[in-house]
C-alpha cells in the first residue's frame, strides 16, 4: 500500500509540474483561451485584408484591448480564457521570435555597406540608451524602462518578449511596454508619410528613415509602402539590420543578469534563452540561401500566426482604467522616446542615402 500511494503521489506531482508549466497536461485549461486567440486572429487578418495599411499584428493587439474592456467579453477574457491567453502571450511569442530569424538574411544586410551598418547600429544603441534614460527620467521602474527601450530600439513586441525572458521579468510586466510600442508604431504609420514631402525626402531616404525609426516589422512595411517599392525595399533591409541586433543585445543583458544572480544567490541563469538561440540559427539558415521561397513563405505565415496570437494575449491583459491611472507617465516617456528615435532615424537616413 505505501508503494502504491507513493507512486500515485508521484504521478500527481508530475501532472501538477507539467500543468504548472502550461504544457499539455493542462490542455483543458488552455484550449478556451487559445481558441479565443485563434478567432480574434482571424478577425485581425480579415481587417488587414480590407485595410492593408493596418498591420494584422496591430489589429491583434487592438482586438485584445477591446475584448478585455468591453462588458460583453471582459468576464470571459479574465476568466476561462485567461490561462490560454497567458500561454499565448509567453510561449507562442517565443516561437514567433524563432521564426522571425527566417526573415533576416545577413547577405542582404551586408549589401547595405559598412557605413550603413555602422550608422544603423549607432541608431539602435543611442535609441536604446536614450529611451531608457527618458523612462527613468519619468520615474518608470527599471524593468519597464528596459523593456520599453528594447522594444522601441529593436523590433517591438518581439524584442520585449526576448528581453523579458532573459532578465526573468514577469509576464504581466510586459503588458504596458507592448501597449506603448504598438501605440507609437501605429502612430508612425499615419504621421511619417505626411512628413515625407515637407522634409523633401526621396523615396530611398524615406524608406531608410522608416526602417531606422519604426518599431515593428509590420509597421515598417505599412509605413514605407506608401512611398513605393524602392522605399519599401530599403526600409525592410534597414529594419532587419535592427532586428539582427536582437541577439547581441539580449546576450549582453543575459550576461549582466547572470553575473548579478551568481553574485547574490548563486542561481544559474541561462546566458541566452533557447528561443533566442533558435532565432540565431534561423538567421544562419536563411543566410545560406538554401531554403526555397515556399518554405520561407510558410515560415512567415506561421510566424504571423504565432506572434498575432501572442499579441492578442498580451493586449487582452490590458485594462484601460488601470492603464489611464498608472500609465500617464509611461505614455509621456514613450512619446518623448518616439520623437527621439524619429530624429535619430532621420539623421541616419540622410547619411546612408544619396
Amino acid at each position: 500500500m505505501p508503494e502504491k500511494t507513493s507512486k500515485g503521489s508521484a504521478g500527481g506531482s508530475s501532472r501538477r509540474g507539467w500543468a504548472g508549466r502550461g504544457l499539455p497536461g493542462d490542455a483543458d485549461r488552455l484550449i478556451p483561451g487559445l481558441l479565443t486567440a485563434a478567432v480574434a486572429l482571424a478577425g485581425a487578418f480579415a481587417v488587414h485584408a480590407m485595410v492593408p495599411v493596418l498591420p494584422a499584428m496591430t489589429g491583434a493587439v487592438a482586438l485584445g484591448l477591446l475584448a478585455a474592456n468591453l462588458p460583453g467579453t471582459a468576464a470571459w477574457i479574465s476568466g476561462r480564457a485567461r490561462p490560454g491567453l497567458d500561454f499565448a502571450g509567453k510561449h507562442l511569442m517565443r516561437g514567433g521570435i524563432v521564426l522571425l530569424g527566417l526573415k533576416v538574411s545577413v547577405v542582404d544586410i551586408l549589401d547595405l555597406g559598412w557605413l550603413a551598418m555602422v550608422v544603423v547600429t549607432g541608431v539602435v544603441l543611442l535609441s536604446f540608451a536614450g529611451t531608457y534614460a527618458l523612462c527613468r527620467l519619468f520615474r518608470l521602474p527599471s524593468p519597464t524602462a528596459l523593456l520599453v527601450a528594447t522594444g522601441f530600439a529593436i523590433c517591438g513586441a518581439s524584442a520585449i518578449g526576448a528581453m523579458a525572458a532573459v532578465r526573468r521579468i514577469r509576464h504581466a510586466d510586459t503588458v504596458l511596454p507592448v501597449a506603448l510600442v504598438t501605440l507609437c508604431g501605429t502612430m508612425a504609420i499615419g504621421l511619417l508619410p505626411l512628413l515625407m514631402h515637407p522634409l523633401r525626402l526621396s523615396p530611398l531616404a524615406f524608406g531608410a528613415w522608416t526602417g531606422a525609426s519604426v518599431h515593428d516589422v509590420g509597421q515598417v512595411v505599412a509605413t514605407a509602402q506608401s512611398a513605393g517599392t524602392a522605399a519599401l525595399g530599403i526600409a525592410v533591409v534597414v529594419k532587419l539590420t535592427r532586428v539582427l541586433l536582437l541577439a547581441p543585445v539580449v546576450a549582453v543583458a543575459g550576461m549582466h543578469h547572470r553575473a548579478k544572480a551568481d553574485a547574490r544567490q548563486h542561481v544559474p541563469v541561462p546566458l541566452i534563452p533557447l528561443f533566442v538561440a533558435g532565432f540565431v540559427a534561423m538567421v544562419a539558415l536563411r543566410s545560406t540561401g538554401w531554403l526555397p521561397p515556399g518554405v520561407l513563405d510558410a515560415g512567415a505565415g506561421l510566424q504571423d500566426i504565432l506572434l498575432g496570437a501572442a499579441l492578442f494575449g498580451l493586449g487582452s491583459a490590458v485594462r484601460i482604467r488601470t492603464l489611464l491611472h498608472t500609465g500617464a507617465r509611461a505614455l509621456l516617456a514613450a512619446l518623448a522616446a518616439w520623437l527621439l528615435i524619429a530624429l535619430l532615424g532621420l539623421a541616419a537616413a540622410l547619411l546612408i542615402t544619396p
